[in-house]
């Protein structure tokens, strides 16, 4: 299982997928080509599909335009069985082409095909499911954010105080912006509207709508191509920072804690993306926004101070009550039901939280076999429901009824 560093990955939205995975790939293979004299690059499934709703395209041609003609070519219908989201880069020469690469973007920003399945960094987790972390932190006598201190060293904070500075500056940006987010659709910004609203009232209220605006300044940030952090993906990265960011400010929690909050999340997110998947081209939004749930979920619970099966509850109910949950957005745009999704999921998460901390831990379904079944249920639906908006919301929206919510 590989370091933290490649789940929390800081860069720009909409999507970690279609965005970041697509700009890592044109940078690794121009590195590769730089006297070419042109590039072809062409797009199947899920990133065809939506690729132009989620910047795919920009992503691409700012790395390889400013060094020569670039040809994007679409193939929405074509789903190439390693992954939905399938890109073949070649490079020309006096016309000839002189290389080809077959690679695609797994989710999260990550890279794989079928002849290197691990274009990653090195394992350096010895135990892959939270089932054998979990006995190892009894056996130990330790906390989850202590297994990872193990193995990825002292330094580990230090990136996720990075990460974290980056989650804080991220909501205080997008609570100051208002407008509407490009894209076409005219959806408004609410963080800013939210966040006043909920000074107005006292208690449960307030609580409730501050947290719905932490999740709202992220996520609109995503939708606006701003600067995030993938927790676990960019499309449902207002989750996790909402609830840690919720907690700093109204609980006055230390750094150290929401950095040891951070490593917990991570670790849960880590065994997903290592045993199922956090692509939504591949299982659907329950690998995006339930995984980002289950994260917050797992966080809250260690700041609180639950026990290493109290956490393990609340990730597992987290994710196993967005199990089947479909990736459907509108016009391809990370903005319906994104945006919401990003703020209900926070809500979602605190009281997951809540409610394995009444609990003694005990329960019948573990997070590994909820992860299992995630991972099945994901490859069941039809392709309609996973990143292509050909489906669900995307295909049933319908101006006039939408128009009253924006």
């Amino acid at each position: 299982m590989e370091s933290l560093r490649e789940l929390y990955k800081i860069g720009n939205g909409p999507s970690s997928s279609h965005t970041i995975g697509p700009r890592k790939a044109a940078i690794t293979f121009s590195g590769k080509n730089p006297t070419a004299d042109g590039y072809r690059v062409t797009l199947y499934g899920s990133l065809a599909a939506t690729g132009k709703g989620h910047l795919t395209d920009k992503a691409i041609l700012d790395i390889l335009e400013p060094l020569a003609p670039t040809e994007l070519v679409w193939q929405p219908a074509v789903f190439l069985p390693f992954h939905p989201n399938g890109m073949k880069f070649e490079a020309f020469k006096n016309g000839a082409v002189i290389d080809e690469w077959m690679i695609y973007s797994i989710g999260g920003g990550a890279l794989a095909n079928e002849h290197t399945p691990c274009i990653k960094a090195d394992s350096i987790y010895p135990l892959t499911t939270i089932k054998e972390i979990e006995d190892w932190c009894y056996d130990y006598g330790t906390s989850y954010w202590e297994y990872v201190e193990h193995y990825e060293g002292p330094e580990i904070w230090q990136y996720l105080d990075t990460v974290w500075q980056t989650m804080r500056s991220t909501i205080e940006i997008g609570l100051e912006k208002e407008g509407v987010i490009p894209g076409g659709l005219g959806v408004r910004r609410k963080a800013a509207t939210y966040f006043v609203k909920a000074k107005g009232h006292t208690d449960a209220m307030a609580s409730r709508g501050k947290l719905y605006a932490y999740a709202l300044a992220t996520s609109e940030e995503n939708a606006s191509g701003g600067q995030i952090v993938t927790a676990p993906t960019c499309g449902a990265s207002g989750v996790l920072p909402a609830i840690l960011y919720h907690l700093k400010t109204s609980r006055d929690f230390s750094d150290i804690r929401i950095l040891r909050a951070l490593a917990t999340a991570g670790l849960f997110g880590n065994v997903v993306k290592t045993n199922g998947s956090i692509s939504g081209a591949e299982v659907g939004c329950q690998g995006e926004i339930g995984v980002a749930c289950a994260m917050a979920a797992a966080a809250a619970s260690q700041l609180f101070g639950g026990t290493p099966s109290q956490i393990e509850y609340a990730a597992e109910m987290a994710l196993e009550h967005h199990l089947g949950l479909t990736c459907d957005p509108v016009c391809g745009l990370v903005q319906v039901p994104c945006i919401e999704r990003n703020a209900i999921a926070a809500a979602r998460a605190f009281d997951a939280n809540i409610y394995a901390m009444f609990s003694d831990g005990k329960h019948r379904i573990s997070f590994d076999r909820v992860v299992a079944v995630m991972k099945e249920t994901g490859h069941d639906l039809p392709h309609l429901y996973k990143e292509t908006a050909e489906g669900g919301l995307a295909k049933n929206y319908e101006e006039d009824n939408f128009v009253g919510s924006l």
